[in-house]
């Protein structure tokens, strides 16, 4: 069985949802597998922190495992909490004291494994001929579920902004779709229910762990999402219509006549997609490009420019 949850993620029973959450990310990140390639007992100890995670931030599993109704895997708690027959060989319906209080609870002896042996049905059922005494009828364990399964998925960037559905293996061979939900970040955990392995009480669950890619020219900045955009000094100077990436695609960006290198210029509600569903921005970074210094349209920019100086002091807040 699996240790305590809230032992394993360092909170008490009375954390709030962001104590737990903050307490998941903090050992996620210090013990995730990309950064312990070498240490297998911190990739083993990922998982029991991400299991443990899995199972209190459902608030209904939560709530069951605080009423001992499960136990730390998600699994049916015993009947008996553990004890057999409480105290009693048949201490529910019909007594049965004259067996003075063994086989029972404090012996933690289990009857199912005692009389399966003898009988072939174990200890459900009334124990066949025995008149359907010895406990009243008490029922065995649940069969248990299948393992819980732990899946990671890289994501690219602009596909996390537009919630674009992403493509899984799973490690039975089929591929779902995911819908990535609204406010994904790096980190974000998505449960698939029976997507585990298979038990004889049934499929556990698989967590699928979004992280998040780098890009190559976008950066994530909050809500909002970041790009340099390169324009050349006729652009500049006249303005211009001009290509600009966003993460659903080009659009015509106007650069504003007299533009200078390092301008922001905000195309609203192209960033990142929040809980709410609601979208952040996309910020333009304008940066102009001249020509090499030995091609021939730099030749003929320096011909052109031949006699004019800017007369601003660009350098005077620097106090040089």
């Amino acid at each position: 069985m699996a240790a305590d949850p809230y032992t394993t993620l360092g909170v008490t029973r009375g954390a709030t949802e962001k104590d737990i959450k903050s307490a998941y990310r903090k050992l996620a990140k210090e013990l995730h597998p990309d950064t312990n390639k070498d240490n297998p007992k911190a990739t083993e100890r990922f998982s029991e922190v991400t299991r443990a995670y899995d199972l209190l931030s459902d608030k209904a599993k939560r709530a069951q495992f605080d009423r001992g109704e499960i136990d730390a895997d998600g699994n049916p708690a015993s009947p008996f909490g553990g004890g057999g027959f409480g105290g009693g060989y048949g201490g529910g319906q019909g007594g049965q004291r004259g067996f003075g209080g063994g086989m029972g609870g404090e012996d933690g002896i289990d009857l199912e494994d005692l009389f399966g042996g003898i009988f072939g049905g174990g200890a459900r059922g009334g124990m066949g001929g025995m008149g359907g005494g010895m406990g009243g009828g008490a029922r065995g364990r649940a069969a248990p579920r299948g393992a819980n399964v732990n899946y990671r998925l890289a994501v690219p960037l602009p596909d996390a902004a537009e919630l674009k559905s992403q493509r899984i293996t799973l490690s039975d061979g089929k591929t779902i779709d995911l819908k990535l939900p609204a406010g994904v970040e790096d980190g974000t955990q998505m449960r698939l229910g029976g997507k585990g392995e298979v038990g004889p009480g049934g499929a556990g669950d698989a967590t699928v762990t979004i992280q998040i890619q780098p890009h190559a020219f976008f950066k994530q900045d909050g809500d909002d999402l970041r790009v340099d955009l390169p324009i050349t000094l006729d652009e500049a100077l006249a303005g211009a219509k001009v290509k600009a990436p966003t993460a659903a695609g080009a659009v015509m960006l106007s650069v504003p006549p007299g533009a200078s290198s390092g301008k922001v210029l905000r195309l609203k509600g192209r960033g990142m997609t929040r809980k709410d569903a609601s979208r952040g921005d996309l910020l333009i970074t304008l940066q102009i490009v001249l020509p090499e210094a030995d091609a021939e349209a730099s030749a003929e920019l320096a011909r052109r420019l031949e006699g004019w100086s800017d007369p601003r002091d660009v350098r005077a807040k620097l106090g040089v």
